[in-house]
């Protein structure tokens, strides 16, 4: 057996983190993300949901979207991606969301997803943000996000001057 601990999938060193006392109202974060087949047979994988008419180009064909889209929840997912490692970023823990479905996400479409700080409510280090998603200018998905943030870690007080 190995002694060594396996890597981390992310470099703690290479994180951006914001603390509540950082935020305020406006800030705002966008992320571009171009739906690949792969995003789309993944996320099928991960969640069950294997409807053809994201799987599958005959029956998709005869939908009124004429062909495959991606699952809703995909396209909301990144919305989560935003939330975790940009705004807030590191350490934000979801408490709410809603979800508005305006129009269908296609493979190849490149969705940019772009949330803004609305409210912050300093019991609990929560933090209200307008979250959206768009594809040619055209808004997909809209709503709303809560999230808990972590305050800012207390200094710890001077250490002792070492005697000589």
């Amino acid at each position: 057996m190995s002694s060594t601990s396996p890597r981390p999938a992310v470099d703690p060193r290479m994180l951006k983190v914001l603390h509540f006392e950082d935020l305020h109202v406006g800030m705002r974060e966008t992320m571009m993300k171009t739906v690949m087949e792969t995003d789309v047979v993944g996320f099928a994988r991960l969640s069950g949901d294997e409807n053809p008419i994201h799987l599958c180009d005959v029956y998709a064909a005869q939908t009124r979207f004429g062909q495959r889209i991606a699952h809703g929840l995909y396209t909301a997912s990144l919305i989560s991606a935003v939330l975790g490692t940009q705004l807030p970023g590191p350490g934000a823990v979801y408490r709410s969301q809603s979800l508005n479905f305006h129009a269908p996400v296609k493979i190849g479409d490149v969705v940019t997803v772009t949330v803004e700080v609305k409210e912050l409510v300093a019991k609990g280090r929560r933090v209200r943000l307008a979250c959206e998603a768009s594809v040619d200018g055209v808004v997909v998905l809209d709503g709303e996000a809560v999230v808990s943030v972590p305050g800012r870690p207390a200094r710890e007080p001077d250490a002792p001057a070492r005697k000589a």
